[in-house]
């Protein structure tokens, strides 16, 4: 094993156990739960094939399913944001085509971090709250509890950009 898989395992540990130790026990106002183990998408290496990225960002979001007792909706959330995650970039970059060896979300400027991250975390978390509500009368739900989260797991992932260090 290399150093950056180790750093990878050692993310996704982490990041699982936050979740379910302390951020899946914060519920302010009845509305905010932070979803912050999406970071491990955020910092899984930009590459042109992501075969590896789909299948632990399911796995991810199955051991998050697993100890939240949610049925797969984590699950389904984080396979769909790793796999649309390269377009979005492209998107946001502003290119058709990426140097995926030199791309680092460090070094983007910061509107087009921040949007990229935002873009993907308002999918992930509308996706977990369709799933969970699952009926047009929620819908308002839906809506309230996605932007809500939203705000506050994108401002945990931002700070997170400056206390995890990233390779150069």
């Amino acid at each position: 094993m290399n150093r950056e898989s180790i750093n990878t395992v050692i993310l996704f540990i982490s990041l699982v156990l936050l979740q379910i130790v302390v951020l899946n026990n914060i519920n302010f106002l009845g509305y905010i739960n932070p979803f912050l183990y999406i970071l491990f998408i955020f910092y899984y290496p930009i590459k042109k094939t992501d075969n590896i990225l789909i299948l632990l960002s399911f796995f991810l979001g199955l051991c998050i399913d697993f100890f939240s007792n949610t049925g797969g909706i984590n699950a389904a959330a984080t396979l769909f944001i790793a796999y649309i995650r390269i377009p979005i970039l492209k998107i946001v970059i502003g290119k058709r085509e990426i140097d995926f060896n030199t791309i680092n979300l460090n070094k983007l400027p910061f509107f087009r971090t921040y949007s990229y991250i935002s873009i993907l975390t308002v999918i992930h978390h509308f996706i977990v709250f369709g799933l969970e509500y699952f009926k047009w009368e929620n819908f308002g739900i839906i809506v309230l509890k996605t932007f809500l989260t939203s705000i506050f797991t994108i401002i945990l992932v931002m700070i997170s950009f400056t206390f995890i260090p990233r390779k150069k």
